[in-house]
């Protein structure tokens, strides 16, 4: 640090000092000015005028009182005013004392407002000036009457542009500060969505892919000893389905991978187009499945194309979970409008009991149950369509799902 900063920090850091430093300036420099006789023969003469004991008091006290100008500016200035009127009227008055009065209105003005900058201004500058002009022994057109009006002046004027530069630089200083907390705050907004999306994707793909392997073991036991055949066919879906739940996690949880990590995943997101893989998953776990599609090979945004194939593979694994053994599924993608219907049915009993939806409502298969409900009205809801679940008249359970062909906005994508 240069020596130059050093002393700058230091003044800002002890204000008092610049201000005594100030006063003691002044104080010189109106001494100097009462010894001087501008209008002499000569360009300067020393000799010719000396201030009397009056002049001495009044030019002492107001460059003082310049050193609490921080502290209390207004009374400052009444005190270094009455000093140049004092000055003004019982002395040869040749504006030395005003000097002070002008620094002590420049204070004043770059510290508050502008209607109270020109009141002072004004009051300050008619109050000397008159006083020079009327009480003072020179004659009212003097030079030394006019330079007092003219200080004075430009004392307030250069107080309010410092006052004003200040406000610009703090206001574009607040600005810059809450434009860097607003991209914090986005930053901080962006990382839970991610988060979000991806506990979704996460319980999405565990709950389906572990209740297909707990069904599958569940018949390789059943029949390991009687049918061997079906035990390896099981065992062998079991070993499928838990290698496509580790493809799927890996790729789900590699969305977290930093720049610059190895391997990052490559694979697409899944969506209707694994419709019947998905559904054969599920047959061969036992649960009967039928797809009928009606959507006329619409191309689907990335998010909505994720989320009728999320929502979906939710359904289905809460009808295994949840509807019983004897249960069948009917799913239906169809195309209505600017909208995309998603519908899952199943006939399921509901032998085992059912998880609340999160108000303390259970159901009779399950399908409205617990997180995966939540996470459905989640997706759905961020790409600005309706879901709607609930037991069927007769027995069984639905899921509907309206989605927009075509989203209003990339947020949703994003969240989705």
């Amino acid at each position: 640090m240069t020596p130059l900063a050093r002393a700058r920090c230091h003044l800002k850091a002890h204000p008092m000092t610049l201000d005594a430093a100030v006063a003691v300036v002044v104080l010189v420099c109106m001494l100097a000015s009462s010894f001087i006789e501008p209008h002499g023969k000569q360009a300067v003469n020393w000799s010719l005028r000396s201030p009397d004991p009056l002049s001495l008091v009044t030019i002492t006290v107001s460059a003082a009182a310049l050193v609490f100008r921080r502290r209390a500016p207004r009374a400052v200035l009444a005190v270094t005013g009455v000093c140049s009127v004092v000055e003004s009227v019982t002395g040869d008055p040749r504006a030395p004392v005003a000097m002070s009065a002008v620094i002590a209105l420049y204070t004043v003005a770059s510290t508050t407002d502008r209607p109270t900058t020109w009141r002072v201004g004004l009051l300050t500058m008619t109050v000397l000036t008159g006083a020079s002009m009327l009480a003072g022994p020179l004659p009212w057109y003097a030079q030394d009457n006019l330079a007092i009006f003219a200080w004075t002046g430009i004392g307030a004027t250069a107080g309010d542009a410092v006052r004003s530069r200040r406000a610009v630089v703090r206001a574009i200083r607040e600005r810059a500060e809450r434009a860097e907390r607003t991209r914090e705050e986005e930053a901080r907004r962006r990382v839970a969505e991610e988060r979000l999306r991806i506990a979704r994707d996460l319980h999405d793909v565990v709950a389906h892919h572990i209740a297909l392997v707990n069904v599958q073991a569940g018949v390789a036991a059943h029949v390991m000893d009687k049918r061997p055949d079906q035990a390896k066919e099981a065992l062998a879906h079991v070993r499928e389905a838990s290698r496509s739940a580790l493809s799927e996690l890996r790729a789900t949880v590699g969305l977290l991978r930093q720049s610059g990590d190895p391997e990052a995943p490559t694979e697409p997101a899944p969506g209707l187009d694994r419709l019947d893989e998905l559904a054969g998953t599920f047959r061969n776990a036992g649960l009967p499945v039928e797809v009928a599609r009606a959507d006329h090979g619409t191309t689907l945004p990335a998010a909505v194309d994720l989320a009728a194939y999320r929502v979906i593979q939710e359904a289905l694994t809460n009808v295994q979970k949840h509807a019983g053994a004897t249960a069948r599924a009917e799913v239906s993608v169809v195309r209505v409008g600017p909208h995309i219907e998603v519908t899952v049915l199943d006939d399921g009993t509901g032998d085992q009991p059912a998880p609340t939806d999160g108000n303390g409502n259970g159901n009779g298969s399950g399908n409205g149950g617990g997180h995966g409900l939540l996470g459905m009205r989640e997706r759905v809801g961020a790409l600005r369509g309706t879901l709607t679940t609930g037991p069927r008249y007769g027995g069984g359970y639905r899921v509907h799902a309206i989605l927009p062909v075509k989203t209003r906005s990339r947020a949703p994508e994003d969240t989705a």
